[in-house]
């Protein structure tokens, strides 16, 4: 049975989409052991009382082959430490799935890591579009001093699986603010690098 268009208007100031099917949000407290200043973020959370980072709105047809997802993310501008706000960050659970982000409003970056660990930025602002291929490993991050606001979209079965990062211990890179108003790639130490096997595993699981 044929499905019925849909329309969704963006708000880019706002970050608000009509006719979405689903809503969340994470609040500073969600991202704990993703900083590498643990006091910092600790701090941060007293003194401003646990902000939302970002929140997403978004049309969910279902989880099956052939159809998307699409919404829209507003993520606040704001530094723990010397490090930009930024989301969770993910590879797509069917690792093949490829997604696309269109930025609305703001200044911001999309951080990419292949599964052998090399790292790509993206810059997004207004009117950008930044393709995701299969494989990537990637997260949104507002480097500016206003909200950052993107429409995404992406296969309706490609699942999230955040875990990836969590198990090497973040992403390669830190992205962090150079003092002069823009940011930099600095190594993470804490960084650990993912076998031959759990690389060639991951490859070849939807090759």
């Amino acid at each position: 049975m044929l499905r019925e268009p849909v329309t969704s208007v963006v708000d880019a100031m706002s970050g608000a989409m009509s006719g979405n099917t689903g809503r969340y949000e994470k609040r500073l407290s969600d991202l704990e052991g993703l900083y590498e200043d643990a006091t910092a973020y600790a701090d941060l959370i007293r003194r401003l009382g646990n902000p939302v980072v970002y929140e997403v709105e978004d049309f969910r047809p279902g989880d099956h082959a052939g159809d998307l997802i699409y919404g829209v993310t507003r993520m606040s501008p704001g530094l723990v430490g010397r490090e930009f706000f930024l989301t969770r960050g993910h590879i797509h659970a069917k690792a093949d799935r490829p997604e696309i982000y269109y930025g609305q409003a703001g200044k911001g970056l999309m951080q990419l890591e292949s599964p052998e660990g090399e790292t790509r930025i993206v810059e997004i602002g207004p009117q950008t579009i930044c393709y995701v291929p299969p494989y990537w490993i990637h997260r949104s991050i507002n480097v500016g001093d206003d909200d950052l606001v993107m429409v995404f979209a992406y296969p309706s079965d490609s699942g999230q699986d955040y875990g990836i990062i969590e198990a090497s211990n973040g992403m390669r890179h830190r992205v962090v603010s150079d003092a002069r108003g823009g940011w930099q790639l600095v190594e993470n130490g804490e960084y650990r690098a993912r076998s031959g096997e759990a690389v060639a595993s991951l490859m070849k699981r939807y090759a």
